[in-house]
């Protein structure tokens, strides 16, 4: 890291002249801007556009409905704390507090399946969802499965690029 700058220093510094309020025919320093904040801000929300595209295209998801059967939804949003998951409206929504059995499909046959519990529940008219906000369940079954494949969209998320219509061609002869 040899092109990064520690700016804590002269940051403490132009605190303690400022403190002292003493006028002074010195020359006065321009203030010092620290653009770690609004860089972080928008590699998360770089981040975030490709993380839910991912979850929204590659994986698929299902929630268990008691008496009922599967319901598909559409993921939205995962960390390693819980999830975000949308419902059509027409479907209905759950209560905040229940526990719900999730599953994450890998292809239309091969998923896994954890416990949520419902912390947040909204409407977007303007999508006609309710977007439902979960906390895992610790302690449950497939733990271990479910924190490497959090860590596994987060890791592949960092690398994504969208293609914007890449020419494909079906062989390699001339």
């Amino acid at each position: 890291m040899k092109n990064v700058f520690d700016l804590t220093l002269r940051l403490k510094k132009q605190a303690k002249s400022k403190s002292t309020n003493k006028k002074s025919f010195a020359r006065v320093d321009a203030p010092v801007l620290d653009m770690t904040e609004k860089r972080n801000e928008i590699i998360m929300q770089e981040r975030r556009k490709v993380k839910r595209t991912i979850l929204s295209e590659f994986v698929g998801a299902a929630v268990l409905v008691p008496g009922k059967g599967l319901l598909k939804v559409s993921l939205f949003d995962i960390s390693e704390q819980g999830l975000a998951f949308d419902i059509k409206s027409d479907a209905g929504h759950f209560s905040l507090g229940d526990d719900v059995a999730m599953r994450v499909y890998l292809n239309q046959q091969t998923y896994f399946k954890f416990i949520v519990n419902v912390q947040n529940i909204r409407s977007v008219g303007e999508e006609n969802i309710f977007r439902h906000g979960v906390d895992f369940l610790k302690g449950t079954v497939n733990d271990q499965a479910l924190f490497h494949f959090v860590k596994f969209i987060e890791t592949v998320s960092a690398s994504l690029h969208s293609d914007n219509g890449d020419l494909m061609i079906s062989n390699l002869t001339r």
